[in-house]
């Protein structure tokens, strides 16, 4: 069985999310964050995700670039 990486970080997410909640109606403050620092946190995380991936992903835009990438297609399209 080989289980995407996706996969387990989707459900870790709604696992969080449903513990969460649950908290929330009993009325416990599920996290010990304010609003505010919860936003800024979570702000930092997309931003730094964001720049990560940005960076690893080729990114062309020349002309020359763009080509070369399609003749690397055809290559491995060739396989």
């Amino acid at each position: 069985m080989n289980i995407s990486k996706m996969t387990i970080i989707r459900t870790f997410a709604l696992i969080i999310a449903l513990i969460n909640q649950l908290l929330t109606v009993l009325g416990a403050n599920p996290l010990p964050f304010s609003d505010e620092e919860l936003y800024e946190g979570i702000s930092i995380l997309v931003t730094v995700g964001t720049s990560l991936w940005s960076w690893w992903k080729n990114n062309s835009f020349t002309k020359e670039a763009i080509e070369a990438d399609g003749y690397m297609h055809k290559l491995k399209g060739a396989k």
